[in-house]
């Protein structure tokens, strides 16, 4: 039996590796758009073509299985209108559509994506979410490789390292670490903050137990100044990436909106996950999923800080935390289930962790000391006091403590890794 399935595996990689082949080569499309729009309305507006270095996702997992995300673009065959590469991500834009601001101004935000190069022409469909989170087609474009205009990046314009290095791209998770405000003196100290965001992550469950499915990179990019923007505090640097605190209102969101110059930067590294790292002692930080995450490098909290905006990042999770200010208003309708997989409102609980729970845990679960440490249904999470819950009392995703996911994050983390490496 086990020689049998040894060679099932062997004949379902081998098909998995001709499916590839058979649309796209090693090479890397990206896709620039502008993304704007209001509470009410959004526009997208191709920007560029761009053909960046290998490909380095996985060559098997082509069809995004997760339904995460704000948005997704679905990559068709155009002879055969066949589906045969999908991604789905959030982004900044989507934020801003729930602040207040966004319901008197239309904003615009550099966007993009990246997929394997097509051989052939192919047709790709960019989709966002109503506010029922049903897909809506939003932008379509049709890419012939033998004929689009592409320019290109060159992944040697600034030097990059290996920090870990346990296999080929297309079988592990990788990640890159790009420094904010960090001159050309300061590079040292930014070598020393990637070593030691590479500690955090590895001394956080269930991430430590999964090392040797990872790559970490860094990409030795300096910034004319060090720091990064505080406009409350009138503090404004010259960085490379434009950081800046302050984002839609928040103090403590710390956000780049070049998504563009990311893009760039990262293109000098192999890299699945971006992970911006912010020259700075001030608490704060943001993540989104299958954007960025970003973090100060030198608060006493960073390294929760990193873990948690790594979780929105790379697994999808969602804030389950309800008491702290935040710039976004009506984030979650009561109506529908998120797509996180960390937060229900009961309405499809069943497709989330009720299949963790112990027998005879109560739903909706009551925050005392007899079910700390258990998994539950607790009500909070998602900004909002009631009609949102979350799984855990005391999660990373709620409080401020350091290497505390509960059993439904690790169990979305290890999924997640799963897909990028099986």
């Amino acid at each position: 039996m086990k020689r049998t399935l040894t060679l099932l595996a062997i004949l379902l990689a081998i098909a998995s590796q001709a499916q590839f082949r058979k649309y796209f080569t090693d090479q890397t499309l990206r896709i620039d758009y502008y993304h704007s729009g209001s509470v009410e309305v959004e526009y997208y507006m191709t920007d560029e073509l761009i053909q960046e270095g290998p490909w380095a996702g996985p060559r098997k997992n082509l069809i995004d299985p997760f339904d995460y995300g704000s948005y997704r673009f679905m990559v068709y065959d155009s002879a055969s209108n066949e589906l045969i590469f999908s991604r789905h991500y959030s982004t900044l834009f989507f934020e801003y559509r729930s602040t207040e601001q966004a319901k008197s101004e239309c904003g615009n935000f550099p966007e993009s994506v990246i997929m394997p190069w097509p051989r052939k022409t192919v047709r790709i469909e960019f989709d966002s979410r109503n506010k029922q989170l049903a897909w809506e087609k939003q932008h379509e474009i049709v890419f012939n490789p033998a004929a689009a205009e592409v320019h290109t990046v060159q992944n040697s314009f600034y030097p990059s390292q290996a920090l870990l290095k346990s296999g080929k791209p297309k079988k592990k998770v990788d990640l890159v670490f790009l420094p904010e405000g960090y001159t050309e003196a300061e590079m040292d100290a930014f070598r020393a903050d990637c070593e030691k965001f590479m500690g955090w992550l590895f001394d956080t469950d269930p991430y430590g137990a999964y090392r040797n499915k990872f790559n970490i990179w860094m990409v030795l990019a300096p910034s004319e100044e060090s720091g990064t923007d505080i406009p409350q505090d009138s503090v404004f640097r010259n960085t490379l990436l434009g950081s800046s605190f302050d984002t839609f209102g928040s103090d403590r969101y710390l956000t780049t909106g070049d998504f563009k110059t990311v893009r760039n930067l990262a293109a000098n590294a192999p890299y699945d996950q971006i992970v911006i790292l912010v020259n700075s002692e001030k608490y704060g930080g943001g993540g989104i999923y299958n954007f960025w995450a970003i973090s100060t490098a030198g608060h006493t909290n960073s390294d929760l800080v990193f873990t948690h905006e790594f979780g929105h990042a790379f697994p999808g999770l969602g804030d389950e935390y309800y008491d702290s200010e935040v710039a976004v208003q009506d984030f979650y309708p009561f109506d529908v289930e998120p797509w996180e997989p960390n937060l229900t409102t009961l309405v499809n609980f069943s497709s989330k962790w009720q299949d963790m729970l112990g027998p005879g845990t109560p739903i909706p679960t009551p925050a005392t000391s007899e079910w700390n440490g258990k998994t539950g249904v607790f009500e909070g999470g998602g900004y909002v006091a009631k009609g949102v819950y979350r799984p855990y009392i005391d999660c990373s995703m709620n409080v401020i403590k350091f290497n505390n996911f509960c059993p439904v994050c690790k169990r979305a983390t290890v999924e997640m890794i799963n897909f990028y490496c099986k």
